[in-house]
């Protein structure tokens, strides 16, 4: 099959990867990457539940999941700007439990993009997790939207930590050492403006891609879906195993796991 040529209109060209097989489809994702000059991954909580972090909606997510300890308490408001200040010490003690990533090692999708990005063939990664597994699998080009649990800063004197700083303090409320104050982890919560760097970075990826893969992600975040519609290349292509906004637009749909579509995808 010629599994890309030149298209009269954008209908003629939905047809044409809508009759592949599922074979024919992973062909064609691989000529999309081979042939693509500036391939771009926009990734969610999916990519990282094959390594064993929950994701947050979904019937397993973490905002899912009851636990007595902090049931009087929305799951979103454990995990923003104002339970940090208000409920400091209830803050903390959430995310220490729930959210130390420390010892979680990559999975088949992280080291697929990893090998990509080696070869040339993947221009950036733009992700809303915090867990730091592309890196840890060897990607360089992470833009991180939502920040990192594996670092953390003094709120007075802006003094960074490493990823044990927070997670090892005996204290309830972690202390910087030089000033006294509060230590926070690096994360934007829910209340927070978006880290101008890396989501400006995130912009100028996305918009300047002609291959954009989404993956592990159902697009709900608002961030996430304004990066989406960002772009204007030639070819989108979503994995994800629930339904994802924008597959309508989309040529390539794989509702499998990230991990087996990439692997197969990077032939790693």
């Amino acid at each position: 099959m010629d599994y890309l040529r030149d298209f009269i209109s954008e209908r003629e060209k939905l047809k044409h990867f809508r009759r592949m097989n599922e074979e024919q489809k992973i062909e064609a994702f691989r000529e999309m990457i081979e042939t693509s000059e500036h391939a771009v991954f926009l990734g969610g909580a999916g990519v990282s539940t094959e390594s064993g972090i929950p994701d947050f909606r979904s019937k397993d997510g973490l905002y899912r999941k009851k636990d007595r300890k902090f049931a009087r308490y929305r799951p979103e408001y454990l995990l923003s700007s104002e339970c940090l200040h208000m409920k400091t010490e209830v803050f903390f003690s959430y995310f220490r439990e729930k959210l130390d990533v420390r010892e979680i090692e990559p999975n088949d999708a992280h080291k697929a993009l990893a090998l990509l990005e080696s070869r040339g063939k993947l221009a950036g990664i733009v992700t809303q997790n915090i867990d730091g597994l592309h890196q840890k699998a060897g990607s360089r080009n992470v833009q991180e939207i939502h920040g990192s649990a594996l670092r953390s800063y003094c709120v007075s004197c802006r003094k960074h930590y490493g990823p044990d700083f927070i997670f090892a303090s005996p204290d309830p409320v972690p202390k910087c050492p030089a000033c006294g104050r509060m230590v926070r982890p690096d994360v934007t919560l829910y209340g927070e403006i978006l880290p101008d760097p890396a989501y400006d970075n995130a912009i100028r990826l996305i918009r300047d891609a002609d291959l954009l893969i989404i993956g592990g992600t159902s697009l709900e975040v608002g961030s996430a879906a304004q990066l989406a519609h960002i772009f204007h290349g030639k070819y989108l292509v979503i994995i994800n195993k629930g339904k994802t906004k924008m597959e309508g637009k989309a040529d390539l749909v794989f509702h499998d796991s990230i991990g087996k579509i990439l692997k197969q995808a990077a032939e790693l």
